[in-house]
């Protein structure tokens, strides 16, 4: 089955953009001030910079680290990302930038990568990140990310299971990262039978 082209159906919003939009609409009722009231306060009496202004907003107001984090990055413009529909607009710019130039020629590695990974079932969501692009079931099962010009390196959640070596140990499992394994990938031919079966054992995992 071929890719599907990159339009907004391709992809789907990041867990984290869902959790944003949680901490936003439960800002008022969890802190006292609505969103707009922060940034309001944030551009009137706090410090210039997102680092600043998290731990201005830590420090001297008493937020938590994901309040004063979704605060601060909104308040110096990077607002577009915590919204479903500006998360979307951006994740297929995310994969643009990571294919371009000295990468350009990875880019069929990824679109035969990213349809193996599709083509396991129709609960698979693809949420791009800026230098990696997970794909999803319950929780991240795999990874494409582009490791240097000539190779992408596939990541498997694949916990402590016992793997030949093509399949290398990342350190995952026992930094408790859902990454255990990466596999080498540096042309379409090196997307064989081995690798499809340990796509679908890490989609299967994660059931």
């Amino acid at each position: 089955m071929a890719a599907k082209a990159q339009t907004k159906s391709t992809f789907d919003v990041h867990p984290a953009v869902v959790m944003a939009q949680s901490i936003i609409t439960g800002m008022q009722e969890k802190t006292g001030r609505s969103l707009e009231d922060w940034l309001e306060l944030v551009g009137n009496d706090g410090p210039p910079t997102e680092k600043e202004r998290r731990e201005w907003l830590k420090a001297k107001h008493g937020l938590g680290t994901n309040y004063a984090g979704c605060i601060a990055e909104i308040s110096v413009g990077k607002g577009e990302e915590f919204s479903p529909e500006g998360y979307l607009r951006l994740a297929g710019q995310y994969v643009e930038k990571m294919f371009a130039g000295p990468k350009a020629g990875l880019r069929p590695i990824y679109d035969a990568l990213l349809a193996a990974g599709l083509k396991l079932g129709h609960d698979v969501r693809v949420c791009p990140c800026q230098t990696f692009v997970p794909l999803y079931r319950n929780h991240v099962f795999a990874q494409i990310k582009p490791a240097t010009r000539t190779r992408i390196d596939f990541g498997l959640a694949l916990k402590d299971t016992k793997t030949p070596k093509r399949l290398i140990d990342t350190g995952g499992f026992a930094k408790k990262d859902r990454i255990t394994r990466r596999i080498e990938i540096s042309s379409l031919d090196d997307i064989d039978d081995e690798v499809r079966r340990w796509i679908k054992v890490a989609y299967e995992m994660d059931a």
